[in-house]
């Protein structure tokens, strides 16, 4: 046992199990300190996750407790500045896994040139992926940009694997402090009490995540084909916001569901896919982080209209099914997939908002917020990402509530205004006038937009940049 103190820093790693830098360190010092870096303008704009990372660093220091590692979480102003402090100590090895963003990546190559340069011992693992970014491209060694064959390929890459031998915390010695200035995880917290409604919802540990995946195994994943795309049912995995910090790692899953055989596996797999390429994407072409993948976009005539973006924002278009997604955003901190799609179309396509204003809201208020799946699902949607929808792809979002919430259930539920109006008008209020206790414009926003008006407006501004 090396007589250093092993430090571990934890980012978007809040389990035990296939946690490999917290494995190194407990298999090799007898005494570990776990530490969390608290950025606080990384969070400006992700309120909704300050909850779910503060209740995390909450339960999973109780669990690192029982292991004798102690949790500390050290508020920073740049990483830069607090481990160039940590370069002066030498009483210490670090470990750590990797994530994914760009950024991120180019600052590990900053921390491994100078660890090597003051003889300070480091390591640095796979983080929670299957496949390494660089791992997986076309044969001429340039990166996939079509979703398909790029999974074709990381699937076969994966399985062909040899499998990693998976080592196992140990209990430390004694649980020590290592940072003298440390703060409370309720410091995270929003100020704004209006999280605490998350809580009805969500418990952001790795218990319930393992719980999760076995229970949508055991009752939903024959027919997440089918059912993933009706919002009414409870159809998906709800493991969105577990996978992004790390409760749960995607060899974990990729491990439990290959023991089934049935059709809703490759589906399933293939959304772990989806992250996968996306991940891909964003490393390989940065630029489409803050910018259009597709440069003929930069000519596209978005609209600012703040009226509009805010009747958006908070579930008053007058389109049930968009305002019912956009309430469930608000209440759960979460919004089923297929409702993700309507509502963003609506935004770019009926509304003629760009994109980004989407993504910074979904930043915000999405608990499984992730950098490459919120910029690469925007930009799917508005037609200027990669391996995107047509541009030519505009919901009908009374089509798609007729389709996938037939009987209106999701939309009662979270547009209750409405819930006395009959499955006929569910999705066309606006048409039901039999009822003189109901009055649209009073009781229910009228339409902001009428459908087939901005269907042809949109049409044309995509002719813009043909």
């Amino acid at each position: 046992m090396n007589k250093k103190i092993g430090l571990c820093w934890i980012k978007d790693d809040f389990r035990i199990n296939r946690n490999s830098a917290l494995c190194e360190a407990t298999n090799n010092h007898e005494q570990v300190v776990a530490f969390y870096l608290f950025k606080k303008s990384k969070f400006e704009k992700q309120e909704a996750q300050k909850w779910w990372v503060s209740n995390s660093l909450n339960l999973f220091k109780k669990k690192l407790n029982s292991f004798n590692v102690n949790l500390q979480i050290v508020k920073i102003n740049t990483y830069k500045e607090f481990f160039d402090q940590l370069f002066l100590k030498k009483d210490y090895a670090i470990y750590w896994n990797k994530t994914y963003e760009p950024n991120y990546l180019k600052f590990d190559q900053y921390l491994e040139k100078n660890f090597i340069k003051n003889k300070i011992k480091f390591k640095i693992f796979k983080g929670n992926i299957l496949n390494e970014i660089d791992e997986v491209k076309k044969g001429d060694g340039t990166p996939f940009k079509v979703f398909t064959p790029y999974w074709r390929n990381a699937e076969k890459y994966f399985i062909e694997k040899v499998p990693s031998n998976q080592k196992k915390i140990f209990k430390c010695k004694k649980a020590i402090s290592y940072f003298k200035s440390t703060i409370n995880e309720k410091e995270i917290l929003p100020q704004k009490n209006w999280f605490k409604k998350f809580e009805k919802y969500w418990t952001p540990s790795e218990d319930e995540a393992i719980k999760e995946l076995k229970k949508f195994i055991k009752d939903r994943i024959a027919n997440y084909s089918e059912n993933r795309n009706f919002p009414s049912q409870i159809g998906t995995s709800k493991l969105s916001p577990y996978i992004k910090h790390g409760h749960i790692h995607v060899e974990t899953i990729w491990d439990e569901c290959i023991k089934i055989k049935n059709k809703g596996i490759n589906k399933f797999l293939a959304e772990i896919g989806w992250r996968e390429f996306n991940h891909s994407l964003i490393n390989y072409f940065p630029h489409m982080l803050k910018e259009n993948y597709s440069k003929k976009f930069d000519k596209f005539p978005w609209r600012k209209n703040s009226k509009f973006l805010y009747a958006w924002k908070n579930g008053l278009t007058g389109y049930p099914i968009v305002d019912a997604g956009m309430r469930e955003l608000q209440h759960t901190g979460w919004m089923h997939n297929r409702v993700r799609m309507i509502v963003g179309s609506f935004l770019v396509k009926h509304l003629l908002i760009n994109w980004k204003d989407g993504e910074m809201y979904f930043r915000n208020c999405l608990l499984d917020y992730s950098e490459a799946n919120n910029v690469a699902g925007w930009q799917w949607v508005a037609g200027c990402g990669a391996d995107a929808a047509p541009y030519f792809r505009i919901f009908n979002p009374i089509l798609q509530g007729e389709k996938f919430d037939k009987d209106g259930k999701y939309v009662r539920k979270w547009v209750p205004e409405i819930k006395n109006i009959p499955n006929k008008f569910i999705h066309k209020p606006w048409e039901f006038n039999y009822d003189l206790n109901f009055k649209i414009g009073k009781d229910y926003p009228s339409p902001i937009v009428s459908h087939e008006t901005a269907r042809n407006e949109a049409l044309n501004a995509f002719k813009k940049i043909k």
